[in-house]
């Protein structure tokens, strides 16, 4: 059997952190998403196609074609014509029953063997809030009667979150399909026809689903892979006078000055300079080649490789993408006034966080002024800057 991990999308809501490179390189506490999902599936299959697309040449400049031994093929969507028409890419390289996962979401490993030993299914989690997803109606065998887009009455609460097992005989099936609306061909009306035809059924998920929706998601699952999967251990070279506290691993090369503190879960990469006098708290993913310098607090934040906040610096529950620097006394201010969830803009509307704390979030190579102030929710593009003493009240898009 082989793995489909659907890698092809451009994965705009997580913008700015996706301008630069695909949502499946994204890091999750030292690892990217791309290769979580190889570890899960590897052991239980004897190979994985990726249909990328967007910056897809990243990917496969990443993993090659051989990943702990498990074969790596890639296959083109050139077009994103919806998720249908990305597993009609792979019809020529599975030959027999084949799962599909979400490249953007993580998954169980027990959950995925469980689902690769059915034939025709869906995992299908039980959610509070039905109308948010896709939603199964079943039988009392848990086959599918039908499957509805975010109904507007409540029927059931097994949602669809993107992880299947078919056979081939999926691939006629998503030829016949008609396009939706938006012109294109989905996996969902797939499961619809062939729920009323030879049979699907779903599989009820016992672990955990970590879906990457927006920025603020990434937050969420270095949380769990720090509550989950951390193994601590000190690589790198701590100062007798700095501390250490609680779960914390600390990657080789990397320096930890006098009078740091550092309070777990907190995962450092390698070649990191941390200090002097600084703090660390719980829940920070630093990637390889951080700074963290004088007098600056870090607080249930993620810096990809290279991000500095090298002195007198805020940074909390922010994401600072590679190569971020903030200048001399930059904040991200987390919390609003009222205590009301942070929202956020995207796609031109404004998105309730459910995050009653959210800082910043910086793309690649952004730089900020000394004594620039951040709002809770702002984004910064790319490439951006401002200027010292800059009130960022909304997102930079340029400058």
């Amino acid at each position: 059997m082989k793995a489909v991990i659907m890698a092809a999308g451009k994965s705009t809501r997580t913008y700015p952190l996706t301008l630069t490179r695909p949502k499946p390189l994204l890091p999750v506490m030292g690892k990217t998403v791309f290769e979580r999902h190889l570890e899960a599936l590897s052991g239980l299959v004897d190979g994985v196609v990726a249909v990328v697309g967007y910056r897809g040449d990243m990917i496969r400049a990443a993993f090659g074609d051989v990943f702990q031994g498990m074969p790596v093929t890639y296959v083109e969507q050139t077009e994103q014509r919806g998720t249908g028409h990305a597993v009609l890419q792979c019809e020529g390289a599975v030959d027999g029953p084949f799962l599909v996962v979400n490249g953007d979401d993580l998954y169980d490993r027990e959950d995925l063997a469980r689902l690769a030993a059915a034939e025709n299914a869906a995992l299908a989690l039980e959610v509070p809030d039905p109308r948010l997803y896709g939603i199964y109606e079943t039988d009392a065998e848990d086959r599918v009667v039908r499957l509805v887009e975010k109904p507007r009455e409540v029927f059931s609460n097994l949602a669809n979150i993107g992880a299947y097992v078919f056979t081939p005989e999926v691939f006629p099936v998503l030829r016949g399909l008609p396009p939706t609306e938006r012109g294109e061909i989905e996996i969902t009306s797939a499961v619809q026809a062939l729920a009323e035809t030879s049979g699907f059924r779903v599989v009820r998920t016992r672990g955990a689903w970590l879906p990457i929706g927006y920025p603020w998601h990434l937050l969420d699952v270095n949380r769990w892979f720090l509550d989950h999967r951390l193994e601590p251990g000190i690589e790198g070279e701590v100062s007798p006078g700095a501390e250490v506290n609680g779960p914390v691993f600390i990657g080789a090369g990397t320096v930890v000055r006098a009078g740091a503190v550092i309070d777990g879960p907190v995962w450092i990469g390698r070649g990191c300079r941390i200090g002097p006098n600084c703090w660390i708290r719980p829940y920070s993913v630093l990637c390889d080649g951080a700074i963290v310098g004088h007098a600056s607090e870090v607080k249930a934040s993620l810096f990809l490789e290279g991000a500095a906040a090298p002195h007198q610096n805020y940074v909390g529950d922010s994401i600072l993408g590679a190569r971020a620097n903030l200048g001399c006394g930059t904040i991200t201010a987390n919390l609003r006034h009222d205590q009301k969830p942070v929202r956020s803009l995207v796609g031109g509307a404004l998105v309730d966080t459910g995050r009653k704390k959210l800082g910043a979030v910086l793309g690649d190579d952004v730089h900020t002024g000394i004594n620039t102030s951040i709002y809770p929710g702002r984004k910064l593009w790319p490439g951006t800057a401002t200027a010292p003493g800059a009130v960022v009240r909304g997102d930079v898009l340029d400058g």
